[in-house]
């Protein structure tokens, strides 16, 4: 019942994030138009979202979070970590188990936004 049913992620550079999110988890982005920023719906599999222009300057790194965290579900946690770097994007906390539950990570892409993997695993830890 209280789960995120939405999320919008901030970025300087839209287009480039775009970019990232399709390559990495398949995302599709649909602009949305007679908006005064950039504006893009999100579709996933799970929750949908949007991708919108920063409105102010880019938060400093090592300053805490700078968005809402959201964690994305992944089959298959290096192979995405390996998408991920591959794509520009930098480790924050690196892989480490919830025992029992799942393997967790936290990732920065270009825009020092944060966010995190995780994928189910009874057997971590």
């Amino acid at each position: 019942m209280n789960r995120i049913c939405y999320f919008e992620i901030q970025s300087s550079l839209p287009e480039r994030e775009v970019a990232f999110y399709q390559a990495v988890f398949g995302w599709t982005f649909e602009p949305v138009a007679d908006l005064p920023i950039a504006y893009y719906r999100i579709s996933t599999p799970g929750i949908h979202g949007g991708l919108l222009e920063r409105p102010a300057a880019t938060p400093p790194t090592h300053c805490g979070t700078n968005a809402f965290t959201c964690s994305v579900e992944v089959a298959d946690f290096d192979a995405t970590a390996a998408l991920i770097l591959a794509h520009g994007g930098q480790v924050a906390m690196p892989k480490f188990a919830i025992p029992q539950q799942c393997w967790q990570g936290y990732f920065i892409h270009a825009d020092n936004n944060t966010f995190g993997i995780v994928e189910p695993n009874p057997n971590a830890g």
